[in-house]
């Protein structure tokens, strides 16, 4: 009986010390959030503090890319491949794809999700895509997310009524799902419902009204900055419960954006005015912050150069996790870089993109790197000279020489990459008929969409 007690107190400390060399994971994702938007990161017009303490003390990046639209940036943040090989159309996410739900989920760890959904309106999407517990907007239908929002919890539908506010819901969700899973290892992606548009008061805005319903009352621009207080004092929830539950230590916290900025917000960015540039595939769409903070594992503040894409984050976490990457994947891990290690840094950042919000089957290609920019089409920008992507450089000499012949060969790599039966399937869906039809002469605002 000894010996058996013992036995079975060995493998107890063995599966504590396995699970506690194994990091917790949570990925924070705001939305419609560019990188201008934090104070670290040069911002002037909004308060940011708790993003700015994890930046302070953990891996701020400058050069993250990702899709200048949500479900393109989504696709590819889950499956780690780029949208030229899995993007069927805008809300929806192929459901033979493996996510970093599944490879978590298949490793031992406890999956949530919580947010903003838009991938796919069946019952059982997020449990079919690795997740075991689910608190989401959007999901089957498209209620309110603010004040007085509709949720559904695993696919239950939940109508608020009494003055609740959809983003400190999600966020209760999350709290419990760290605290009920503290003794085991977890994952949580948490892509926030804030701070898309409508642009209405939080609950610390003087003119919150717990009463409102809909989304087309009191929208202002001027209410972006509450919501981006509000974001920010959600993410600071998340660390403090992390504090409280003294699993900080060994929980890789990341937080990103999903796009760039809506069209409609201009902010003030290191002396200037800068415009967002949701929808765009220069830098104003696609460059977003990057906050990483493990306090295991970085013990002060760094700030990293290196170009990072929206297909990078599911080898990472998996690099973290000690789980294997499918071999399909586009992405590379930043792991080293997160340990103050060189790693292996890209050499440029590939985008394929193309909303299919309608019947339109127009695309934009381009590779890039820190400085230059070259397009399928042929044109070619300098961006450290011409960020908003202005001025054609017709006669590439010296390093922009260099620099285009390295960015066309990362091009070529993708010339046939594009399966056919995507586009064939995408036409015969009818998605977005509806839409081609009512836009007529006109073009859709970017900032309408999600």
């Amino acid at each position: 009986m000894k010996s058996l007690l013992g036995l079975l107190s060995t493998l107890a400390l063995v599966h504590s010390s396995f699970a506690a060399g194994r990091p917790n994971v949570i990925l924070i994702m705001a939305d419609d959030f560019g990188y201008e938007c934090v104070t670290a990161n040069g911002g002037e017009s909004y308060q940011t503090p708790n993003l700015d303490k994890l930046a302070a003390s953990g891996v701020r990046f400058e050069n993250c890319h990702v899709q200048p639209l949500c479900t393109p940036t989504r696709v590819q943040l889950m499956t780690g491949r780029y949208n030229v090989r899995n993007y069927l159309n805008f809300g929806t996410l192929l459901r033979t794809e493996t996510t970093f739900g599944h490879l978590m989920k298949n490793a031992g760890y406890a999956t949530g999700i919580c947010g903003k959904w838009q991938l796919g309106a069946e019952l059982d999407s997020p449990q079919h895509f690795g997740f075991d517990e689910a608190c989401l907007w959007q999901q089957t239908r498209r209620p309110p997310r603010y004040a007085n929002p509709g949720l559904e919890y695993n696919g239950v539908e939940k109508d608020f009524t009494h003055g609740e506010y959809g983003p400190t819901l999600v966020n209760d969700f999350a709290l419990t799902f760290i605290t009920a899973n503290k003794e085991k290892a977890f994952f949580l992606y948490y892509p926030m419902i804030l701070t898309h548009n409508p642009f209405q008061p939080t609950p610390d805005s003087p003119d919150w009204d717990p009463t409102l319903s809909g989304e087309n009352k009191l929208q202002s621009p001027k209410h972006f900055a509450d919501m981006t207080a509000y974001m920010d004092k959600m993410v600071g929830r998340v660390v403090a419960k992390l504090d409280e539950l003294h699993i900080r230590d060994n929980t890789l916290l990341i937080v990103l954006g999903d796009n760039g900025t809506n069209t409609g917000i201009t902010s003030r960015f290191k002396g200037a005015d800068y415009k967002g540039g949701k929808g765009s595939t220069t830098a104003n769409g696609t460059h977003v912050p990057l906050i990483v903070n493990w306090p295991a594992m970085m013990k002060q503040g760094r700030v990293c150069a290196d170009l990072v894409s929206s297909t990078d984050f599911l080898p990472t976490i998996c690099a973290a996790a000690g789980v294997k990457v499918p071999e399909n994947v586009d992405g590379v891990s930043f792991l080293p870089q997160l340990k103050g290690e060189a790693g292996t840094p890209r050499e440029w950042l590939y985008t394929w993109y193309s909303p299919r919000q309608s019947q339109d089957m127009t695309v934009r290609e381009c590779a890039f790197d820190q400085r230059f920019k070259l397009y399928r089409s042929g044109k070619f920008y300098d961006l450290s000279t011409d960020p908003g992507e202005k001025q054609d450089l017709t006669d590439a000499a010296g390093d922009a020489a260099a620099a285009k012949t390295k960015l066309q060969a990362a091009l070529d790599r993708f010339k046939d990459a594009r399966p056919v039966t995507l586009d064939e399937k995408f036409m015969a869906s009818g998605k977005g008929k509806d839409k081609a039809e009512k836009k007529g002469k006109g073009k859709k605002k970017q900032g309408k969409a999600e």
